[in-house]
């Protein structure tokens, strides 16, 4: 595929916006990369701070706008990143989902598929990692497929970078018919409820934005959205016990008394049928797979945590060894900027105001760049190579004892490096309650800014032979008293039932280095317009509330004692003097 053909078409009125949604870890990231030269555009969504981003696009006199929409497992708003998608798909205006599907995993990624089919939306399936399939001996009729479920199924390969070109021309396809009929057939009894409801709504003339048949499968699933729409129209009287009759219709048929269990076996029957039709896969014995061999060792009872400390260990060597060097380059450089600059100012106040205060400020937040940099792309890789949800899974059990999950490592550990880096990745955790105590004992583990602080008072309270165990024990002190601060605020904060920890475990895959850079600059971005204003600002209050008020009189008084100095020496001290004396009676 000519990937110049895609980007440099003409722009035209006709344009696709598009919603990629799929589980996570089947490749959106990369898929969305593979258009190169695309150009991404990357935010919030609004009201919370889940990653949106947006890649645009020409091809075929289209314009196309692609969002990545957060990775979920099901059509469900439980987590921030689910609720996100949910409230997307239900509520944004977009021209057809692509739903990113792994090849090599086929029957559990159907989940949310059979889940997104139920909107009656324009849909396109992304049969992704065709190239790992075929190493499986997997093979996917995708045209049988494509009939079976009246979707365009294509096989592509966001890695190879195969099977673009089509995807693209089955969007097309669809958007210039503007038509699709998904043929998510449920059991008799369901379909049967559901045409009792569409039969209701259609003879009474709701008006509504999805389809009825979507509706009626909502108000079956207990949806609470669509209970809320309804319950205030005048329908709702005679609409409540025709669903009360349905569900019970239903749960009788499934032997169940929980609808949600009854319309899971009905997706999980429905995938199964369409496994069973499509896929193909050779049975014979196979030696271990590479992940299974990589994982005897990286996941052993007993090897894995301290095959874990030492990654981490050597991430921090390398984030503080090699991030030394560009911090002292640009702290010389804002130290002779700040000479440089003051030089040219005559008036005192506007000098210090500027060199102290501005300049000072920006290379605060400018200084630990470096740092943030290197632990982001040490963190971005591990990741991505499917490691960090094994070292999760590991800890879990610690974790499990203080009231915390196996993922709220990720930002505890990266809290030694730097906090600020550690509160953004806490987002990662799947619910409030779980990101909020996370996001309270960060505040115990000893980011590298300390450092300096600790080595101060050891240095001042201990002997040099003990003062590398003291600072040691600090650090682990510090550490054991945010997991029993965890404990404490799970039994009275945050009491309540453990929610459950279901974690995906990735196949082992070389990083892409054009999404690791992705990130790292996003975040080291957001970091300097997030984090470094606060600090910016921060540092020019701390530089008025030390500075003033002024004191003229004792000024003038130390300035003679100064002048008639004899030596160099007593000068200095008499000049530190004056500035201990001003900051005794300043604001600060």
């Amino acid at each position: 595929m000519n990937h110049e053909e895609v980007i440099t078409c003409p722009v035209t009125a006709n344009h696709i916006k598009i919603a990629l949604v799929g589980q996570p870890n089947v490749g959106k990231s990369m898929l969305i990369n593979s258009v190169s030269n695309a150009h991404l555009h990357v935010g919030n969504f609004s009201g919370v701070t889940v990653d949106k981003t947006e890649v645009l696009f020409d091809y075929k006199d289209y314009h196309f706008t692609v969002v990545d929409l957060p990775g979920t497992y099901a059509f469900t708003d439980y987590t921030i990143e689910e609720r996100v998608t949910h409230d997307y798909l239900c509520a944004e205006a977009y021209d057809l989902i692509i739903n990113v599907v792994d090849s090599t995993s086929l029957e559990k990624n159907l989940q949310l598929t059979a889940e997104l089919m139920s909107m009656s939306k324009n849909m396109v399936i992304a049969l992704n990692m065709d190239d790992e399939a075929q190493k499986e001996n997997i093979e996917i009729d995708a045209v049988y497929m494509s009939e079976l479920m009246g979707i365009p199924c294509v096989k592509v390969s966001a890695a190879k970078k195969t099977g673009i070109e089509d995807l693209l021309d089955a969007i097309v396809s669809i958007q210039e018919k503007n038509s699709q009929q998904a043929k998510l057939i449920f059991s008799e009894a369901v379909e049967e409820e559901i045409d009792t409801i569409v039969t209701y709504l259609t003879k009474h003339k709701y008006r509504a934005v999805n389809s009825y048949r979507n509706i009626a499968i909502n108000l079956l699933k207990n949806n609470k959205k669509t209970y809320a729409k309804l319950h205030d129209d005048p329908i709702w009287t005679e609409l409540q016990p025709i669903l009360i009759e349905a569900s019970k219709h239903v749960e009788l048929h499934h032997d169940s008394d929980d609808i949600k269990e009854s319309f899971a076996e009905e997706y999980a029957s429905f995938n199964r049928g369409i496994v069973a039709e499509v896929l193909k896969q050779e049975d014979k014995e196979v030696a271990k797979t590479l992940t299974e061999k990589i994982d005897s060792i990286l996941i052993h009872p007993i090897a894995g945590i301290p095959i874990f400390l030492f990654f981490m260990w050597g991430l921090f060597q390398l984030t503080f060894e090699i991030g030394s060097i560009p911090m002292d380059w640009i702290d010389a450089f804002f130290g002779w900027f700040g000479d440089t600059v003051g030089a040219t100012i005559a008036n005192d106040d506007i000098r210090s105001l500027i060199v102290d205060g501005l300049i000072a400020g920006v290379g605060a937040v400018v200084l630990f760049v470096p740092n943030i940099i290197i632990l982001f792309i040490g963190i971005a890789l591990l990741e991505s190579t499917g490691y960090m949800s094994r070292v999760a899974f590991l800890l879990d059990g610690f974790f499990h004892k203080f009231g915390m999950h196996g993922q709220s490592f990720i930002p505890l550990v990266t809290g030694f490096g730097c906090s600020i880096p550690a509160y953004m990745s806490a987002r990662i955790l799947k619910n409030d309650r779980d990101r909020l105590l996370t996001l309270f004992i960060i505040g115990f583990m000893s980011c590298g800014a300390r450092l300096p602080v600790y080595v101060l008072f050891i240095g001042a309270f201990f002997s040099p032979e003990m003062a590398g165990n003291v600072l040691f024990a600090v650090y682990i002190g510090g550490a054991m008293m945010g997991l029993i601060a965890a404990k404490v605020l799970k039994m009275t904060a945050f009491k309540g039932a453990d929610e459950p920890f279901v974690m995906e475990m990735p196949k082992y895959r070389l990083p892409s280095l054009k999404l690791v850079w992705h990130t790292v600059l996003t975040k080291t971005m957001m970091y300097l317009k997030k984090a470094g204003t606060f600090i910016a600002a921060a540092t020019i209050l701390i530089w008025f509330l030390s500075n003033y008020p002024q004191n003229l009189l004792l000024e003038k008084e130390y300035e003679t004692k100064i002048e008639n100095a004899i030596s160099e020496e007593e000068k200095t001290t008499l000049a530190n003097k004056l500035a201990e004396a001003n900051l005794e009676q300043s604001y600060l």
